[in-house]
């Protein structure tokens, strides 16, 4: 449950944090049910600005629009700009009219963050944001550094802290992970018809849950380590598959990749990866994997690779990690 103040300050805060105004015209695919739809929406009606609205993404045809519509902005999920980079069209596009890009809905490596930035040449600001805080919680912003891996600062109006995983009272120090918790008017009223789910999610002090876990530096940049929920054990130690995948991205061959669990009978647990591989390129499961070794501990590492032709994502484009099993079968 929403209130409307919550919905109102999202979209104006958003649209002030990347100086979006009525000079702007905004590409968008994205499903408007989403929260994504109150802040692009509702935020080219406060400022006037135009919305180019397409019925589905495609890469194709997302990168013709961008030039036929002089797009000052395109929103979207890493998956977006993974399957328009690896698009035998882009050398040909035209993307000059941009102004700025973002991506929300998951984490996207910083080397596909660049590379995107390389090719557009426009800032590619990361975005945070949750159904419960009706849109952003966090974001970088247009007239500051932008910082890849960063998720940016709180929303103006909005608290957010790093607190203990085991007792929310505690707030962390910076550079220690824990989980990311918000706190002012962005954040819902509830879950209609479950109070016991209102009370798990929101501490008596207004606080609120985001299942995310981060680390704050110390100029008050925040960056999300992964989805709490999944977390892979391997023989008692914490891996975070967004930390994998951030490195077997890197690799020239890989234009996806998500990372899941297998059950392993002496770990407990071990970490596989699903690639998808760049159109006319080749990569083995040593490689992959070899590739890993500078950048991550042993534990850390993939113990396997699965070469996939796509991987299973929600209708916003979001990759789920719990389905990937599926593609083992």
């Amino acid at each position: 449950m929403q209130s409307h103040r919550a919905v109102f300050l999202n979209s104006a805060a958003t649209f002030a944090l990347h100086t979006r105004t009525d000079r702007d015209v905004m590409l968008n695919a994205l499903p408007l049910p989403h929260v994504y739809g109150n802040v692009i929406m509702n935020g080219t009606f406060m400022v006037g600005a135009t919305l180019v609205m397409m019925e589905r993404f495609d890469p194709a045809v997302t990168l013709a629009e961008i030039q036929r519509r002089r797009a000052t902005v395109f929103d979207g999920v890493p998956t977006m700009y993974a399957m328009m980079l690896a698009d035998p069209s882009l050398p040909r596009a035209d993307l000059s009219s941009l102004r700025i890009c973002t991506v929300g809905g998951q984490t996207m490596p910083a080397a596909k963050m660049g590379e995107w930035e390389e090719r557009s040449g426009v800032p590619l600001l990361e975005i945070w944001g949750m159904t419960e805080l009706a849109g952003l919680g966090t974001s970088n912003c247009t007239y500051m550094p932008n910082i890849h891996g960063s998720i940016g600062f709180a929303l103006p109006s909005t608290e957010a802290r790093i607190a203990a995983i085991d007792d929310p009272g505690i707030t962390l120090p910076d550079g220690e992970p824990g989980e990311l918790m918000i706190r002012g008017p962005l954040v819902m009223l509830g879950y209609y018809g479950n109070e016991a789910a209102t009370r798990a999610t929101i501490e008596p002090d207004g606080w609120m849950h985001t299942g995310d876990i981060a680390t704050r530096d110390e100029e008050g940049h925040y960056y999300v380590v992964d989805r709490r929920k999944d977390l892979i054990l391997t023989g008692g130690f914490n891996v975070y598959p967004a930390e994998i995948e951030r490195v077997v991205a890197a690799h020239p061959a890989v234009a996806m990749v998500a990372v899941g669990s297998v059950p392993d009978e002496t770990y407990g647990e071990l970490a596989r990866a699903y690639v998808v591989l760049r159109p006319g390129t080749a990569a083995t499961e040593a490689e992959i994997i070899e590739h890993c070794r500078p950048h991550l501990a042993a534990y850390k590492r993939p113990r396997s690779v699965r070469f996939v032709p796509g991987l299973p994502k929600t209708s916003t484009g979001k990759v789920m990690r719990r389905e990937l099993k599926t593609l083992d079968d």
